[in-house]
């Protein structure tokens, strides 16, 4: 009677957890189809991101100043960067403490690159791989990154990839390559309007798109 009642107990656990697979999968859908699910904004993250043509630019004041001055003003301006209008979210939380930490060790001399051939070169693993290397510390929900690819200033235009997180497992729930231009006076404001427009994009139609796709 005990080994009947420990198999059922073991096919119960099995159930329970075979149940919970897919999960984060169907958070996404929910956090597509409802306003109510809460957001998580983690920032932008430029630990692989190159800076093409700017013959001005300090390597090690970028690391040192200007990353965090961008996730910094991204995060003052909430009317301008307004995640929850483009995102359709009643409840969006900021937390750039995770990308603030990563930005800050980058190595400077990695930062500044002549070759613009090497401009279109991350991959869905590149992104996986990223995200990887974070540790949110018992965070939970869904988070959103922007992973910034390149900043081209000949061309005036950045790439970056909208990622969005299941925070606690750390797995890459979707990610998609974006391209905006830059304006604006100095560098903190110049390539911040990148993820503005990105945002203004997700916004007009990105949105509906991921929507619809998920359901």
């Amino acid at each position: 009677m005990k080994q009947v009642l420990s198999l059922k107990w073991l096919l119960a656990i099995v159930f329970l957890l075979a149940g919970t697979q897919p999960l984060s999968a169907q958070t996404l859908k929910d956090f597509f189809n409802s306003s109510e699910v809460p957001l998580t904004y983690l920032g932008v993250d430029f630990t692989r991101a190159k800076v093409f043509n700017d013959i001005a630019a300090n390597a090690m004041d970028i690391r040192d100043r200007q990353f965090a001055a961008i996730n910094q003003v991204i995060v003052n301006e909430p009317k301008k960067y307004d995640f929850q209008k483009a995102l359709s979210k009643s409840n969006v939380t900021n937390d750039i403490s995770f990308v603030n930490a990563k930005n800050a060790k980058i190595d400077a001399e990695k930062i500044i690159e002549s070759n613009s051939a090497d401009e279109v070169r991350f991959t869905k693993a590149t992104i996986e791989s990223i995200v990887k290397g974070y540790k949110f510390a018992g965070k939970k929900g869904i988070g959103l990154m922007f992973i910034m690819e390149s900043m081209n200033k000949a061309s005036a235009q950045a790439s970056m990839y909208v990622t969005f997180i299941d925070i606690a497992s750390g797995k890459v729930l979707l990610t998609e390559r974006m391209t905006a231009k830059a304006a604006g006076f100095g560098f903190r404001n110049y390539w911040a309007k990148t993820v503005y427009e990105v945002l203004d994009d997700i916004k007009k139609s990105k949105y509906k798109e991921w929507k619809a796709n998920a359901g």
